[in-house]
């Protein structure tokens, strides 16, 4: 299938979209940031600010983008702080073979990881969006953990005309082993639930009234660890104390199998895999060329080997321990 492009899509025709479901922008489009979709934000007539998201086709389908639209409905409805798009009427919007949404546009500054209140009130919002998305499971959007497209980004990151001749082999031999090793982690035995699927700082506004969740872009079934270990950095005590912190308030809403720890690495296996095939399959797109030209040079692989070796030895560590009595 040939790589889309939105070369086509210009201010005049996001204008004519916008105005089709009856809402009319009074001010120019600013761009914000994001390489997957192309999302502006406007001020319109009401007086209003919005954002507007065009979906790269190809990526999901109708259904799965619909399921991520109801899965933010129901925590909206049970009280959750997240963006939901508008509903005029449906919530998925279509014009001229382009897929959109539309968003009121909040403000907010970014989550301070450092400031434990803050990672304790996140750890209480996850609990209770897990709550929510053990309720019933997705029918259409896919797995977190998907092995078979583990074996796609394989041949793709192998295959990729960026990989310098001279580190082919080395950077094959690490990939092979670390995707050997995730191939054995018994990803079935534990329970996969409705996720946020990105939740890192970019995702999370602090705003005067609490903290907010947004972009459930990458929403995926999958252990509910994988929303909290990305919040996790700096040497093991600090990374101990915050995963205490956040699990302190998610035990108000939500219990938390302990054993899911020792996923915390290879879930970071995967996503450091998934990344680079992610900027190997896009790599056409003019807008990755220029805001990830590091993707060419030799030294980005070079560096990608020696964190696969990390990654690889990481896997046979101690995984990180509570200290307090979590389920």
């Amino acid at each position: 299938m040939a790589e889309f492009s939105f070369q086509d899509l210009t201010p005049d025709f996001i204008l004519d979209a916008i105005e089709s479901t009856g809402l009319y922008p009074t001010s120019g489009l600013l761009p914000l940031n994001s390489y997957e979709n192309r999302v502006y934000q406007f001020l319109a007539e009401d007086n209003k600010r919005y954002v507007v998201k065009f979906y790269r086709p190809n990526r999901w389908s109708d259904a799965q983008i619909e399921e991520e639209h109801e899965f933010t409905f129901a925590l909206h409805e049970a009280e959750i702080p997240v963006v939901c798009p508008l509903q005029l009427p449906t919530s998925l919007l279509h014009y001229k073979g382009y897929r959109f949404a539309l968003f009121p546009s909040i403000g907010g500054r970014a989550l301070e990881p450092e400031q434990l209140e803050q990672l304790e009130d996140l750890g209480r919002h996850l609990g209770r969006l897990h709550m929510v998305g053990r309720a019933k499971p997705f029918a259409h959007r896919v797995s977190l953990i998907d092995l078979d497209m583990l074996a796609q980004h394989e041949q793709r990151l192998l295959a990729c005309p960026l990989l310098p001749s001279s580190l082919q082999a080395p950077f094959a031999a690490i990939l092979k082993a670390v995707i050997a090793r995730l191939k054995l982690v018994p990803w079935n035995d534990y329970q996969h639930i409705r996720l946020h699927g990105d939740c890192h700082i970019g995702n999370l506004l602090w705003r005067p009234e609490g903290l907010t969740l947004v972009d459930f872009d990458d929403c995926r079934q999958g252990p509910a660890i994988q929303d909290l270990w990305m919040m996790l950095s700096g040497e093991r005590a600090q990374q101990q104390l915050q995963l205490e912190t956040l699990l302190e308030g998610y035990a108000e809403f939500a219990d938390f199998n302990r054993a899911e720890l020792r996923l915390i690495e290879p879930l970071r296996a995967f996503r450091i895999i998934q990344y680079m095939a992610w900027l190997a399959e896009r790599w056409i797109d003019p807008a990755f060329e220029r805001s990830f030209s590091w993707f060419a040079e030799p030294r980005y692989w070079e560096q990608q080997i020696l964190t696969l070796k990390e990654q690889l030895a990481a896997f046979d560590e101690e995984p990180l321990r509570l200290q307090q009595g979590f389920n």
